[in-house]
């Protein structure tokens, strides 16, 4: 069965998952605009305290997303996949929705800085 040694290493694996999920969500800050990028070029940015409905149309397709109360939501897509539109709707800082087949990204911008690099967020 288990030796005392596994156990310790299991609930130590667990303990040190559940801190690093607490941090993370303790050092969220919400954005303040969300910058619209196409094939890596930064298109346009807009505030998140003001209710908008924007198209994005490119080469590959379309897409539009909605800000409303601070958050963003995808609403419409002609990509094959819709992952982009089945996203959830964002507003923390760094927090992105990406439409591959469209080359489109939308991210989350302008919170606070913390001490946690954005690869740990």
């Amino acid at each position: 069965m288990f030796k005392k040694n596994d156990i310790i290493l299991f609930v130590a694996a667990i303990l040190l998952g559940l801190v690093v999920i607490l941090v993370i969500n303790i050092t969220k800050t919400e954005g303040s605009k969300v910058v619209v990028t196409i094939d890596g070029a930064v298109v346009k940015s807009f505030p998140l305290n003001e209710d908008t409905l924007y198209t994005v149309d490119t080469e590959d397709g379309y897409n539009t997303f909605e800000i409303r109360d601070g958050y963003v939501k995808m609403l419409e897509a002609n990509c094959p996949d819709k992952i982009c539109v089945n996203h959830k709707k964002i507003h923390y800082d760094n927090e992105t929705i990406v439409c591959l087949p469209n080359k489109v990204v939308l991210e989350i911008v302008g919170g606070e800085d913390d001490e946690v690099d954005i690869i740990a967020n």
